[in-house]
């Protein structure tokens, strides 16, 4: 892993040609964070002469997705393809589709360090053996937000633990605050509360050894306990919900109604134009009485696959682009443009020599969550289909709450229609 842009610079200098080698970045991000994407492209650009790299933008995720493995099947695919965290599997298990960045960057004459990478990064986007398939790129964690002021109000700390948060949602709510929300309950209370809590999510190593027979744990005990708790909670009107859209729960909290909202730390840049309050962030919390909880939780977000299908020439730029776009530098400015979290230690490291955790400490707080000691079953998940499996799941808790089925019939239900879907997949897979 590079650590400078000049070396960077010197390292690319060695496969400029008279004419730049044209390659392709499609992308599912819009506004703000696409300028920034314009604008790491850019200084790719002017950072060398052998490559000249395009990013368009596909829409949402979902879309660029869609998208990507449209232009593959036809044999027009980019070079490079942006593919969110639920839609890995579906790309890294379409045969041919993808080559692995590691494979790509070591063809290209670069060393791959695996240990550059922050923990909470290294795993999600790699095989069952380590191997980087996808290079992580837009990466963030799920922490929680505190309303600095509803805390000094109810006379309390942020919780650590749930157990905490029970002992202090009575004093919130008393203080007129409601006393938790959240921003997507499959990512953040679902399959990072596995990672969180070191459970298991999924059958043959949470779906990473083999498609093949892979089943979701959804009746786990804990999960349905943390459901039943979140239901309960609400009852009690110690847990708000407002529906499963991103931005549905993270209004209130904006508006100075809520005193903790479990959102992404990707949300940090956005959120300090849009709080009427000040406000704090700490670790997403887990349960005590679960033994070995506490692990680290796993990226959000999205990673960047290199299409096979391409030429020499054109894998080679796109290796030197991913060398480019994971030097300390570049991870900082995008750290601090976009909110999202830099992805090796070396940029984590520049952004602290640099002061920016003592100007703007909530900006560290994902960083040091997915740094967080791991443990058995904290690196995250691989199943197909799991767009799919996430709308089963946002429909079945939308009727928790709505009071429409029990917490136990609804994790029943995923399991059955996930893990229909789960042997469909692998029936596809390839």
């Amino acid at each position: 892993m590079i650590r400078s842009l000049i070396a960077a610079s010197v390292l690319l200098s060695t496969s400029a040609s008279a004419f730049a080698t044209d390659i392709t970045w499609w992308h599912g991000m819009g506004g703000k964070n696409q300028e920034v994407i314009n604008q790491i492209a850019e200084k790719f650009n002017a950072a060398q002469d052998a490559c000249a790299l395009t990013p368009v933008s596909k829409g949402t995720y979902e879309e660029a997705l869609a998208a990507g493995i449209a232009a593959f099947r036809s044999g027009e695919q980019p070079n490079i393809l942006q593919v969110f965290d639920a839609g890995a599997a579906t790309i890294i298990n379409a045969k041919g589709a993808a080559v692995p960045a590691e494979d790509l960057i070591t063809k290209a004459g670069y060393e791959f360090d695996r240990d550059a990478f922050i923990d909470g990064v290294r795993y999600f986007y790699a095989d069952a053996d380590g191997k980087f398939v996808g290079m992580p790129f837009n990466s963030s964690a799920p922490i929680m937000y505190t309303n600095t002021g509803a805390l000094e109000k109810a006379g309390v700390e942020a919780p650590k633990t749930w157990e905490e948060f029970e002992q202090i949602a009575p004093k919130l709510k008393e203080a007129g605050y409601i006393p938790l929300v959240q921003s997507q309950l499959t990512w953040e209370m679902t399959e990072n509360f596995f990672s969180r809590n070191n459970l298991q999510f999924a059958t043959n190593n949470n779906g990473y050894d083999s498609v093949e027979g892979t089943k979701i744990n959804a009746t786990a005990p804990e999960h349905v306990m943390m459901y039943e708790k979140l239901k309960a909670w609400h009852d009690e009107g110690y847990f708000g919900y407002f529906g499963a859209g991103w931005s549905d729960n993270q209004k209130p909290f904006e508006e100075d109604k809520v005193a903790l909202w479990i959102g992404s730390s990707g949300s940090f840049g956005g959120l300090q134009n849009s709080a009427q309050m000040p406000f704090s962030a700490s670790f997403l919390p887990y349960w005590n009485s679960i033994e070995g909880a506490g692990t680290n939780s796993f990226i959000g977000g999205a990673a960047l696959f290199a299409m096979s299908g391409k030429s020499d020439a054109e894998n080679k730029c796109t290796a030197d682009f991913f060398q480019f776009l994971t030097s300390a530098e570049i991870q900082y400015f995008w750290h601090k443009s976009t909110g999202y979290v830099p992805i090796t230690k070396a940029a984590h490291e520049l952004a602290r020599e640099d002061g920016y955790y003592n100007e703007k400490p909530i900006a560290e707080v994902g960083i040091q969550q997915l740094s967080l000691p791991g443990g058995e079953w904290s690196k995250g998940y691989r199943m197909g289909f799991y767009p799919q499996i996430r709308e089963v799941m946002e429909r079945e808790y939308n009727k928790i709450f709505a009071g429409e089925t029990s917490v136990e019939d609804a994790m029943k239900t995923i399991e059955q229609e996930g893990n229909a879907l789960l042997e469909r997949f692998a029936k596809t897979a390839g």
